[in-house]
């Protein structure tokens, strides 16, 4: 059974419940001062404690979804794919479908309505780097009436380390995305929702790490050029992304502004760590530090011609005096927007509240 698995959340809570009973009825046969007594009851109260906070974490993993597998969360997720060339007559190309699910809306059963997700495999050509992303299409896509028209479309990035999924069943984004555009308050985008942890276990921050993972590379040629052959996507695209991937959606958009049109930061921050999670990512190549600190690069390379979100908190958020520094060092042609509210920590509640203003942002600017 899997991490996620509604199954293993049950039995943890199961036995939790059923420790915390027999913790009850044993402690008076307990009540002694004998070693066995005492270790019985060390026992009971440590199994207890455990199993509690075992199905605690399973139930806040499945509402945040900070790891996808057993693998994942012990830290044995190594390697990065392999790329297979195959011929023209082969099965397998750079996107694959894999599988297909509804949106979660009224009449969702049928794509002309509701939209449909699917689940693909992505294969970079240039990065080898593969990994698993799920596209929402909205329901003009299966329309008649618009089968020859290109639709804006939009990446969104989780934290780290994050699954994709959470952008789906945490985050809502495809859900909001088809009530908003139902509503006429954005365009019909295309959502194509991954982590921006494509070498997992190890937190690359989306830079083109030096002998490693191309990962910059990866989402501003790769995904946008294979997604847009497999799908009728326009032009430009938007990028999306909470903490993590906010940081990651604000830096590709500066540096590649002819792919991304639009980028939006969700409670972001604005120059890559160094931590255990992402090891030595510029190998001492103070170049590529630099170009990865938004600050300095606004500071010293020429504007970038795209459009810039970025949301914080005045109370519960620790970006708050950086992100109006970030604005600050703004200049034309960039332009930027801000979401700020009055109070809101760094989670999915606060997220939930900024993303529906956010995807109405992204559609006025594709």
């Amino acid at each position: 059974m899997g991490l996620t698995s509604h199954k293993v959340l049950a039995l943890a809570v199961l036995l939790a419940v059923a420790l915390f009973v027999g913790t009850v009825l044993l402690w008076p046969r307990l009540a002694h001062r004998s070693w066995r007594s005492v270790t019985g009851r060390v026992g009971l109260l440590l199994g207890t404690q455990l199993a509690i906070f075992a199905a605690v974490g399973l139930a806040v993993n499945q509402a945040f979804g900070f790891y996808a597998t057993w693998a994942d969360l012990f830290g044995q997720e190594q390697g990065q794919g392999v790329v297979s060339n195959q011929d023209a007559a082969g099965n397998r190309g750079p996107v694959q479908v894999v599988s297909t699910q509804e949106v979660g809306v009224a009449g969702g059963a049928l794509p002309t309505v509701g939209g449909q997700i699917q689940e693909v495999d992505i294969l970079g050509r240039t990065t080898h780097i593969a990994t698993t992303a799920y596209v929402y299409l909205p329901p003009e896509y299966f329309q008649r009436q618009y089968a020859r028209r290109t639709f804006p479309a939009s990446v969104v990035l989780t934290g780290y380390p994050g699954t994709a999924e959470a952008l789906i069943r945490g985050l809502h984004y495809p859900q909001t995305a088809h009530e908003l555009a139902a509503a006429g308050r954005m365009q019909p985008m295309i959502l194509v929702m991954l982590r921006p942890t494509v070498a997992p276990p190890r937190d690359t921050e989306c830079v083109d790490v030096p002998g490693g993972p191309q990962t910059e590379s990866f989402f501003a040629r790769d995904l946008p050029a294979e997604l847009g052959a497999r799908y009728r996507t326009a032009k430009k695209w938007g990028i999306v992304g909470d903490s993590t991937g906010g940081y990651c959606a604000l830096k590709v958009a500066m540096h590649h502004p002819g792919v991304y049109g639009a980028g939006a930061g969700l409670s972001p921050y604005y120059k890559a760590p160094h931590d255990p999670t992402t090891g030595d990512l510029f190998h001492g190549v103070v170049r590529l530090e630099r170009r990865a600190d938004l600050k300095w690069y606004l500071a010293h390379v020429p504007p970038p011609v795209t459009s810039l979100l970025v949301t914080s908190s005045k109370v519960g958020e620790h970006n708050y005096k950086s992100t109006l520094d970030f604005i600050k060092r703004v200049k034309p042609p960039t332009r930027v927007s801000s979401i700020i509210l009055d109070s809101g920590g760094h989670n999915f509640n606060t997220w939930r509240r900024e993303i529906p203003a956010t995807l109405e942002w992204l559609s006025g600017r594709l």
